[in-house]
């Protein structure tokens, strides 16, 4: 098990507390990590519900004091604490079931038949696959969860819209 993925079952629990899910934890550098925490309400709505400053405020806050106890990295990092915003990353298969019908980009650490960049609709999951409407030859494509080194979505008005309809008006 890597540091991101200890750190992930660290701040998990913490997370799920105060009604959020975690979504990706990154750390980049060696000199001076960095280490990125994206989260999100408990939802599996294509939108997040919309997460403010005073939520990553506030997720700061708990997880800096999980870590400052639990002390995962040696030395100094800086955390970053965010939304996955609109573009966000897919990393879980549960991901690509949930954005069926939304557009991505997805990478292979591996070509598939000469490819490693793909761009369509996501169609769902299959097995052990996500099927991609490939938006270059209108076919289906069959890309192995265990071969994507990483895939996001992409903003499109039918994201957007769908991100708009679970959130609340502006209050004027």
């Amino acid at each position: 098990m890597d540091a991101a993925d200890r750190i992930a079952n660290m701040i998990t629990p913490t997370l799920e507390a105060m009604g959020f899910h975690l979504v990706r934890v990154k750390l980049i550098g060696a000199q001076r990590p960095v280490l990125q925490i994206m989260f999100e309400r408990e939802t599996q709505a294509p939108h997040d519900g919309g997460i403010t400053v005073e939520d990553c405020a506030d997720v700061s806050r708990a997880v800096s004091a999980v870590l400052d106890v639990e002390d995962p990295i040696a030395g100094a990092y800086r955390l970053e604490v965010s939304s996955p915003g609109l573009d966000r990353p897919l990393v879980k298969p549960a991901d690509f079931q949930r954005f069926k019908g939304f557009a991505a980009k997805v990478e292979l650490g591996r070509p598939l038949d000469g490819r490693k960049r793909f761009k369509g609709r996501i169609e769902g999951l299959s097995g052990d696959s996500v099927l991609l409407r490939d938006e270059d030859s209108d076919t289906e494509q069959r890309l192995p969860i265990a071969e994507i080194a990483s895939a996001k979505l992409i903003v499109t008005d039918d994201l957007i819209a769908a991100s708009l309809a679970g959130r609340p008006a502006p209050v004027n």
